[in-house]
């Protein structure tokens, strides 16, 4: 395939979004030989493409801060159209995104039918439901002729994650090789964490039992509950909540045999950088298509007639119960993490 020399991929939502979002750079390289490829992104999500071989330019655009506003968004659109980009491919699915590639005159334009603003588009594609979000996302490909594989999520860290975490494990004695179990209690949604006592209890059992330290996985919005882990566990586990950026937290997580994590960005970090992943799912389901992608993973959830309640969770449990989470024990998910350590 050829035509298209110049591809500009837009996705400003969050970083588990921003990562089932990073196939499209290896697949619109492998789709369109010798084509330069531009990504925009959030400054918060920026640094989740340092290093991506596949991207040759990194766009910010801070869209709920600094550029906030029509006239920062209309300078953006002019600074797109000088560009001159001859594909814009859009799995966002905000009115703002399809406005600002139509904006930028690039013509030819590729993004869902649920988008917003889906009119401005030139090529508009079905969002079906049933697939995952990788395989959604690679249907704005698809759409232009292409039929290639679909790639994996992929991160990238360089040498200053690897050194950083280096010393982080390092000032901890953990050693080189040492199981460790990852451990990322946090979600922005509360009816998407499983309850903290829980993550505890697991974090005390392995040690107990099969002397098997954790580290807690978590950003700046995650310090209270880690902080609240950390009492009920000691030493057993070390608190990495808040402490690095979200590459060299990749990097962290690929140095672990497995992550047990809410439905959230952690699980879609440990997917990009090969670490299996134990994910709890509560209010959402997987069918919703941020499932772990690939083989290796496990998803423990519960069925019940109240899930799922909402695509993205809620402050609180509609039905007042929250058994989603409450009925998904502790021993369930030692038992599903445990094959990982036995087998492993």
């Amino acid at each position: 395939m050829s035509g298209f020399h110049k591809i500009l991929i837009l996705q400003t939502a969050f970083a588990g979004d921003l990562i089932l979002a990073t196939p499209l750079a290896r697949g619109v390289k492998d789709a369109f030989k010798g084509s330069e490829v531009h990504f925009l992104v959030i400054p918060e999500t920026a640094v989740l493409l340092k290093h991506n071989p596949f991207i040759d330019k990194i766009w910010t655009y801070d869209k709920r801060r600094y550029e906030k506003g029509i006239g920062p968004f209309l300078k953006l659109m002019r600074r797109l159209s000088n560009e001159r980009f001859d594909l814009a491919i859009v799995p966002h699915r905000s009115l703002r995104s399809a406005l600002l590639v139509f904006g930028a005159r690039i013509p030819r334009r590729v993004g869902f039918d649920k988008s917003a603003g889906a009119v401005f588009f030139t090529d508009v594609v079905p969002y079906l439901k049933n697939l995952h979000e990788v395989e959604r996302n690679f249907k704005l490909i698809q759409a232009l002729g292409w039929n290639g594989n679909i790639f994996p999520p992929e991160l990238f860290p360089g040498p200053e994650e690897k050194e950083e975490i280096d010393r982080f494990l390092a000032e901890a004695r953990i050693k080189t090789g040492k199981a460790l179990l990852a451990v990322a209690p946090g979600s922005v949604w509360p009816t998407k964490r499983w309850p903290a006592e829980r993550f505890a209890a697991v974090v005390n059992e392995f040690w107990e039992k099969w002397k098997i330290r954790s580290v807690l996985i978590g950003g700046k919005n995650d310090v209270t509950l880690g902080e609240k882990i950390v009492k009920k566990t000691g030493k057993r586990i070390l608190n990495a909540v808040g402490r690095f950026s979200l590459l060299a937290s990749a990097e962290l997580i690929s140095r672990c045999r497995v992550i047990l994590t809410n439905d959230s960005a952690p699980l879609h970090l440990a997917v990009a950088v090969g670490t299996p992943v134990v994910a709890i799912f509560g209010p959402t389901v997987p069918s919703f298509g941020f499932a772990p992608y690939g083989k290796g993973h496990t998803v423990i959830e519960k069925k019940l007639r109240c899930r799922p309640c909402s695509i993205h969770g809620s402050k609180k449990c509609p039905k007042g119960h929250f058994r989603c989470m409450r009925d998904i024990s502790t021993e369930e998910v030692t038992q599903a993490l445990k094959r990982y350590f036995i087998n492993g």
